[in-house]
């Protein structure tokens, strides 16, 4: 079993100049309250499309970062996204917008962090850019950026730096 990734005021204690704190608000409504992995961003506004491509792909561990533009009108997650990002290996999400089914959430053994909930599914319509720096909670999120989630906030760090061959 994976040991449990350090808490977020360690990480922020340990890297004072470099971790930056998405500002209060998020809610925990998956069933693992701590996670962590690289981002993997999308850009989409109450449209879940891109969201559920995603999800139905190998996660590898990844956090799906997920820009919706604070909109508390439409899901971008549900229960059926969620259970696909479960079983496709996803560590969880960071959602800058609303989800829905929170009844099942809370039983996937998956993270999940947004600003709310609401029953209203989005229209798909194709919408959204995936692999772009996103802007979630007020701190700006790049691809790779190391993402870490627990009881206390979320975290971000930067990328770790590409190996040279």
């Amino acid at each position: 079993m994976a040991a449990a990734p350090p808490s977020t005021p360690d990480l922020a204690d340990q890297h004072p100049d470099t971790a930056q704190a998405l500002r209060a608000g998020f809610v925990s409504f998956g069933g693992r309250e701590a996670f962590s992995g690289p981002a993997q961003t999308v850009k989409c506004f109450e449209d879940n499309s891109k969201v559920k491509e995603l999800a139905a792909t190998p996660g590898e561990g990844r956090v799906l970062v997920v820009d919706g533009g604070g909109s508390l009108r439409r899901a971008l997650l549900g229960d059926l996204i969620a259970a696909a990002a479960a079983a496709n290996g996803w560590a969880g999400f960071v959602i800058g917008g609303a989800v829905r089914d929170v009844e099942v959430l809370r039983d996937l053994n998956l993270g999940i962090k947004a600003l709310g909930a609401i029953p209203l599914k989005t229209d798909k319509r194709g919408i959204g850019d995936v692999g772009v720096p996103v802007e979630v909670g007020g701190v700006v999120i790049r691809p790779g950026d190391q993402v870490f989630a627990d009881a206390t906030g979320i975290v971000v760090l930067p990328a770790p730096p590409a190996r040279q061959p």
